[in-house]
């Protein structure tokens, strides 16, 4: 099992490309579930869940036109098309990556049938679906659970509806959304997702003939048509890439510019690094990030829907806080297991203290390099980060985790004078 070693105190200096996002891509791979027609994507990141996605979509039927890693240059295309042939989307696939839940609209809405296993992916709280669930039934599907199945049914095509959802949920935003697109009639999703993913998928939705407004805002309209046809869609620039290597700048020191960056996209979290002392700011069609000679000061964020602080950056800026001048309190309110990098931290020396939700973070002046453990996504590029500023050498281990999220992390980083390598078996 690969490691990547890092050994700390090097600053950062040069550019960063970022890829497309993730979290963009997969919803919208699924979205080719809505067509026999083919969806291109372009701008698409060579990631794990990227490939965990493809093999689920080709084993629904779907022509998937993936390029191996090693031909970079065409890789960032991805052709996907045909007539769905198979409506049940199998455990073995759908255990490795949360995202899986994504076919369930699509599929129940082109077949009137889909049978989705309950998912899996990072072990960071329950993120459960009833959100989804309760919405596709608002649209006329019978749902139920069974042998560990979701079985969705509807009698014709689905209806439209207006859906008040309790809590936001980004997934379930999206589901609906693509369901609600093939439904009779006009749906309403109010209290929906405000991310920029939601708007990318809407927007790809619109170029295939969809008939959506208000994405970007909480009340999203959906006139459902007949049929939706192929096109061709750019990804957007991945965000938390964006804010992962905007604090690895910020934790090792350096000035690095974030190549197709988009600050507008930051939200909550550009203003919590300006408040930490560091320089953040549009240039040049990307995104400047300086920190020279000054310790960062403490920042208290609290995660929290876009546009507030995303809880895919708090383990990376936990890294950062366990380095400033200062104590901070992070506070999860998304997920309730997000805290499982606090353990590792300490083994480096941070000075971290939690309690039910939240962490109190005293800077330390000097983190030490140590052999520790990725938990999952987020909390393994956080260590990555942590290893940046530490004394001595950091192993990180378990790094199958940080390929599901980050592209090339050592060669990007290494790029820009960061003393790091990855280490096979």
């Amino acid at each position: 099992m690969d490691r990547i070693a890092i050994r700390g105190g090097r600053p950062l200096c040069g550019s960063i490309p970022i890829g497309g996002a993730k979290n963009a891509a997969l919803p919208l791979m699924a979205a080719a579930l809505l067509s026999d027609e083919q969806l291109t994507l372009t701008n698409v990141p060579w990631l794990a869940d990227i490939a965990s996605m493809a093999a689920l979509l080709a084993q629904h039927g779907l022509a998937v036109d993936l390029p191996a890693p090693e031909t970079a240059a065409q890789a960032r295309v991805l052709r996907l098309g045909g007539a769905i042939q198979n409506t049940t989307a199998p455990y073995d696939i759908v255990r490795k990556m949360r995202a899986s839940i994504l076919v369930l609209g699509p599929i129940l809405a082109r077949c009137g049938e889909a049978r989705v296993s309950l998912p899996g992916g990072c072990a960071i709280g329950t993120r459960p679906v009833d959100l989804h669930l309760k919405g596709l039934e608002a649209m006329g599907a019978s749902v139920s659970i069974e042998g560990g199945y979701i079985h969705a049914r509807s009698e014709g095509r689905l209806r439209g509806a207006s859906i008040v959802s309790p809590a936001v949920s980004v997934g379930a935003t999206e589901n609906l959304m693509m369901a609600a697109s093939l439904a009779d009639g006009h749906t309403t999703l109010i209290n929906a997702a405000r991310e920029p993913e939601i708007s990318d998928l809407a927007e790809c939705l619109n170029a295939m003939g969809g008939r959506i407004r208000g994405h970007g805002s909480e009340r999203i309209e959906i006139e459902g048509v007949q049929r939706l046809s192929g096109t061709t869609h750019h990804i957007i620039p991945d965000r938390i890439e964006t804010g992962t290597y905007a604090i690895a700048t910020a934790i090792a020191g350096g000035d690095v510019m974030l190549e197709g960056g988009r600050i507008e996209h930051l939200g909550a979290f550009a203003t919590a690094l300006s408040r930490a002392g560091v320089d953040i700011f549009a240039e040049n069609g990307g995104i400047r990030v300086r920190r020279n000679g000054h310790r960062v000061r403490g920042a208290d964020i609290m995660t929290e829907p876009y546009p507030g602080f995303p809880t895919d950056l708090q383990a990376q800026f936990m890294a950062l806080m366990a380095t400033a001048e200062g104590a901070a309190m992070i506070t999860e309110t998304i997920f309730e297991n997000r805290f499982m990098h606090v353990p590792e931290l300490a083994r480096m020396g941070a000075d971290i203290v939690v309690h039910n939700a939240s962490a109190i973070v005293r800077g330390v002046k000097n983190l030490s390099g140590a052999p520790v453990m990725a938990t999952d996504l987020r909390a393994s590029v956080s260590l990555v980060l942590a290893g940046l500023a530490a004394g001595g050498e950091t192993i990180v281990n378990r790094v199958y985790h940080l390929d599901r999220g980050y592209e090339r992390v050592e060669a990007k980083l290494a790029a820009c004078g960061a003393d790091i390598e990855r280490l096979a078996g």
